[in-house]
């Protein structure tokens, strides 16, 4: 989008001249012959940049300055003032003035110096951006809650979160593992660097070693070109390994190495590099008993459990349903554009006596999908799923549209049916459904199942 921009000044030499040079460099100007003719077109008109004379009739220039600063904060201004009248100029840049220049004025200076101020303005901007993503993102990051068992939690992330010690997070699925680990990240000293997940679950076992650490062109088939791993990428900020109780016992020895030592070695390498970041990891399984069981290096288990958080299930907090299930309303009809006001009494008590199998992420699911078929002020016990009221099935075999959006209803149905059955372990939950997890995997992205 072009650039606007008023040329104010009384000699229409100059004002022509000036407005000659920009226009050929595609910004849109305007002209003024005074400070009061400029003022009147600024308030009919916003401006990106005022270039003005200081010396002029009617209404000087540092008036017209003055009325700028007031009219608005976002137009940039440069001063063209005379040799004599430096000092002006000097008083004018630290009352706010963006820049100067000196007559007879130098076109090339003075495109240089509009293009760089604009240079910056952009990237103000850009930067006021990413503060309120950033902003933005940290309010999602709030943990609901205020039960006796998530004020635990809550003391030990403040306790751990700026030190450099590694945490383990464990709960059962659904609880708001990752979460937890964001808010680690999120207040700790590290929080303008990456935050970066690997789901140790969703990555095959001959992958995951190229993935986490990165590999060389040719070691291995399909290496057609240097890959920086996820340790790479994480590098000054937190690396995040979900369900670490997945990761292949090959691999947990590097990762060992790579927590103890802060270096690791790429495939295809025999170099080290050294790397600078936080561990954070999560488990729904016993790694205790996956220690007695084989299937998890006990050194590696005690490595990463030096700090412990166990996030509590909705069994043990159900004073926080009520708080989380609001929180889901609110975020659900904003997002809607519903005008929902809240939940009844009734719906509330269904709530508070489900037994949540899934944890919060069930929880978020039903208040979404309540807020989908609730077409009054408030979401009553029938926009609950059959489930919640005694039914036989959580299904409702009504077709649904067309064919295809049935099937596809059905099919989530199952899968998420299947999942909270299984504490939403994937693996179990394939197997239950006989399908490989690969194919699970497929199918959660195709029906936009979030676990």
């Amino acid at each position: 989008m072009s650039r606007k921009i008023l040329v104010v000044d009384d000699e229409q030499i100059i004002r022509e001249s000036l407005s000659y040079v920009l226009n050929k460099e595609d910004y849109q100007v305007d002209e003024a012959e005074n400070g009061k003719a400029a003022y009147e077109k600024l308030l009919e008109t916003t401006y990106d940049l005022v270039i003005t004379d200081l010396e002029m009739p009617e209404m000087k220039g540092t008036e017209l300055l003055d009325k700028i600063r007031n009219l608005s904060v976002q137009t940039a201004t440069i001063v063209v003032t005379a040799y004599g009248s430096l000092e002006t100029a000097i008083a004018a840049l630290r009352s706010g003035v963006s820049d100067y220049i000196l007559k007879p004025v130098e076109f090339d200076e003075l495109l240089i110096k509009v293009k760089r101020l604009f240079e910056i303005k952009d990237l103000l901007i850009e930067n006021q951006i990413l503060r309120n993503e950033l902003q933005r993102s940290t309010e999602d990051l709030k943990i609901i809650g205020k039960s006796r068992a998530i004020n635990k939690v809550f003391d030990i992330i403040r306790s751990v979160a700026d030190t450099e010690s590694t945490v383990l997070i464990t709960g059962k699925s659904g609880t708001g593992k990752e979460l937890v680990a964001k808010a680690l990240h999120f207040t700790s000293k590290r929080k303008n660097k990456p935050f970066v997940v690997v789901n140790c679950g969703a990555i095959s076992d001959n992958l995951i070693e190229s993935e986490l650490f990165g590999h060389k062109k040719g070691a291995f088939t399909g290496a057609v070109s240097d890959k920086e791993g996820f340790m790479k990428a994480a590098n000054d900020g937190t690396l995040f390994l979900d369900e670490i109780g997945e990761m292949p016992l090959n691999l947990q020895v590097k990762l060992l190495r790579a927590i103890q030592e802060k270096e690791y070695t790429p495939v295809g390498t025999t170099s080290s590099l050294s790397v600078n970041l936080r561990f954070v990891a999560s488990t729904n399984k016993d790694l205790a008993e996956e220690v007695k069981a084989g299937n998890f290096r006990e050194d590696l288990y005690y490595r990463l459990n030096v700090i412990e958080i166990k996030l509590p299930s909705l069994k043990e907090r159900q004073e926080d349903i009520p708080l989380l299930a609001n929180h889901f309303v609110d975020k659900y009809r904003k997002q809607m554009n519903k005008g929902i006001r809240g939940m009844t009494e009734e719906a509330m008590r269904f709530l508070i006596n489900h037994d949540w199998k899934g944890e919060i992420r069930e929880l978020e699911n039903v208040i979404e999908r309540a807020i989908i078929f609730c077409n009054e002020d408030y979401i009553d016990k029938s926009n609950l799923p059959d489930s919640f009221l005694g039914g036989d099935s959580p299904f409702n075999l009504a077709l649904s549209g067309s064919l295809e959006d049935s099937v596809k209803k059905y099919e989530r149905d199952i899968i998420m049916s299947a999942l909270e059955s299984n504490d939403f372990n994937k693996e179990k939950t394939a197997e239950d459904l006989k399908v490989g997890l690969s194919t699970l995997y497929r199918k959660l992205k195709e029906l936009n199942i979030k676990v």
